[in-house]
């Protein structure tokens, strides 16, 4: 018997089973010191129980206040916080401690059975379907901490490091049992198998969840609907679940919705993703992944800030050693309707990919382009995405739509879109453009790159869209530059996006150096340390930015002269990259069927 709870008195017993209660033992039934039976009516009680108070009213819907108390239910090993309606149980609440508050009514059965997991310590196999898994799961996984994992998973040393420390967290914040925490509502649902709610989580109308964990927060809980499905599943603050969607082996991240019959395996979901109708396998989704539309499947990829055209699929199985082939389409990237990517393949940021694309490209280095596969070719249309209304309004509405709650934001989300990341690519294939330009001759039609094709007009324009890329980026980085100098060499070699942390790969690999060497030896401190550099994110952008910047404009110091025409440079660039824009705005209007309030309003913001 826990210290805050009493044995019942004789006249309580009577009062009990005047109201049609049973208890299989009398003396193992402990109450609250002021506990009265009144609204405890047809339970029967097995095991140990503990009851907290029934003396006020509830809110079961918005309006409607109701007393707390219980009916209706068989209990077995459960603890009871004050003031619960809990009714209508069809089968029976079985080793579950619930919370204050808690509104549970018309549910088949609540039951812990041995072997629960909650979801916590599962090893899925994220991109490779056939791996040995590479992602573990446990309540607070961060888009870095899975990213950095799936990184880690090719090196054995640090794989076997990091997934000890994984374990170890994982073991930590495994519950010992279940538990429903303060005002958690759990209506009309069938099965409820080891599942862990925490405060302000709701259930409403599901099928079935066995070993999950539902982690609200302080300002924003779970949200869990009709005919939902979710097995081995760890849900996040400000999530939702919804509408017949099925969910195994994942994890849904802050603000992810998962709904419309979506059906997920082996993936993970952080940061605002959005998953209605299609399915995921496999699928490493980072933040703002959005796929809509039925027929659609996300197998084996890596991604993030990307959408989903209609029809969008992936194939990763050559029907010759198994479903083992895996791409990566980076930030910003979109599918068309009806695209079709066979993996392994490689797409650079900010890139639309159109038709059946199976010739594996690796564009990498050629960020802002156009993939388009018609008949037997696949052409690269380098560095046009970057002018449409497309790319201008998705990079203008993510940070708007960061739908996570504001007090503890688990996963770090860097919004730039002309970043060190992107811009060192955006050299890279301005660089490559040139260099194809000079090695193939200047009269050529069309250039070959990895088995794509590049026409003469298309290369031509795309060294001219990097360029302009170029100058607005330095001049956006010199008027918010740190300093006159550099402060180190941090972040003058490759960066890399952890699924939303943009950093010097050089520090990525000494965090591995330290976890291989036992310095780093917790999740805590792993996560400090992405926290660390992503807030130096402006000095290891300018330590980069600044030897660009000399070599771009053949300088050897950056004076006061050079940073005015650096700026101005920049602002001539914007002006032509808005002028784009906006063109490519009228293009679409032409098209006849777009009011022209809403064109001229488009094109009054972006002026």
């Amino acid at each position: 018997m826990n210290d805050n709870y009493r044995s019942l008195t004789l006249d309580e017993i009577t009062v009990l089973e005047s109201n049609g209660c049973t208890a299989e033992d009398w003396n193992t039934v402990f109450v609250a010191d002021d506990f009265t039976p009144d609204y405890v009516r047809r339970v029967a009680f097995y095991g140990e129980i503990n009851l907290g108070v029934f003396d006020k009213h509830i809110e079961v819907e918005e309006g409607f206040m109701r007393h707390s108390g219980i009916s209706n239910a068989t209990l077995r090993n459960v603890t009871i916080g004050d003031n619960c309606l809990i009714e209508n149980i069809g089968n029976h609440i079985s080793s579950y401690v619930i919370g204050e508050e808690c509104y549970i009514s018309n549910v088949g059965v609540m039951t812990t059975v041995e072997g629960a997991t909650y979801g916590c310590g599962n090893t899925i196999s994220v991109m490779n379907e056939a791996g040995d898994g590479n992602v573990i799961l446990y309540d607070g996984l961060t888009s870095q901490m899975a990213a950095f994992m799936v990184e880690a998973a090719g090196d054995k040393q640090l794989w076997a490091a990091l997934r000890d420390i994984i374990k170890r967290q994982a073991e930590r914040c495994r519950p010992e049992q279940s538990t429903v925490g303060y005002r958690v509502k759990i209506v009309n649902s069938r099965e409820i198998v080891n599942v862990c709610a925490s405060d302000d989580c709701e259930i409403n109308c599901a099928s079935r969840l066995v070993d999950c964990t539902l982690t609200g927060s302080g300002d924003s809980g779970v949200y869990i609907g009709n005919d939902v499905i979710c097995e081995n599943t760890i849900v996040a603050a400000g999530a939702s679940v919804l509408n017949g969607a099925k969910t195994d082996n994942c994890f849904v991240g802050e603000a992810c919705h998962i709904g419309k019959g979506f059906s997920a395996e082996n993936s993970v979901f952080f940061a605002n993703s959005y998953m209605d109708n299609g399915e995921a396998c496999a699928a490493f989704c980072g933040p703002f992944t959005v796929s809509h539309h039925k027929s659609t499947l996300l197998i084996g990829g890596r991604l993030s800030f990307y959408n989903a055209g209609s029809g969008t699929n992936y194939s990763n199985h050559a029907y010759k050693i198994g479903p083992i082939h895996y791409g990566t389409l980076e930030r910003g990237s979109k599918t068309a309707s009806g695209a079709h990517i066979l993996m392994p393949a490689a797409i650079g940021a900010f890139t639309m990919c159109m038709g059946k694309i199976s010739n594996h490209p690796d564009t990498s280095d050629l960020p802002f382009s156009y993939i388009i596969a018609s008949g037997d070719k696949t052409f690269i249309v380098p560095g046009c995405n970057l002018a449409t209304v497309g790319t201008y309004r998705d990079t203008s509405k993510w940070p708007k739509r960061d739908m996570r709650p504001h007090a503890d934001r688990k996963s770090i989300v860097n919004f730039d879109w002309l970043s060190p990341y992107t811009i060192r690519k955006v050299m890279a294939g301005k660089k490559l453009l040139e260099k194809l330009r000079s090695e193939q001759g200047d009269v050529m039609a069309e250039y070959r790159y990895g088995g794509c094709t590049i026409r003469h007009g298309s290369l031509v324009k795309g060294i001219l869209w990097y360029d302009m890329a170029l100058k607005m980026y330095f001049a956006d980085v010199v008027r918010n530059c740190p300093g006159d100098l550099p402060r180190g060499m941090t972040g003058t070699g490759e960066w890399t996006d952890l699924a939303g942390l943009l950093v010097p790969k050089s520090e990525t690999d000494r965090l591995a150096d330290d976890i291989k060497t036992g310095e780093t030896d917790s999740v805590e401190k792993i996560e400090s340390r992405f926290k660390a550099m992503h807030e130096r994110y402006a000095d290891y952008r300018w330590n980069m930015t600044y030897g660009m910047l000399l070599d771009y404009y053949g300088i050897d110091i950056l004076s006061a002269d050079d940073m005015e025409r650096i700026a101005a440079d920049g602002g001539g660039a914007r002006d032509a990259w808005l002028a784009a824009i906006a063109r490519d705005a009228e293009k679409e209007a032409a098209l006849g069927d777009v009011d022209e309030d809403v064109l001229n309003d488009f094109l009054s913001k972006i002026k």
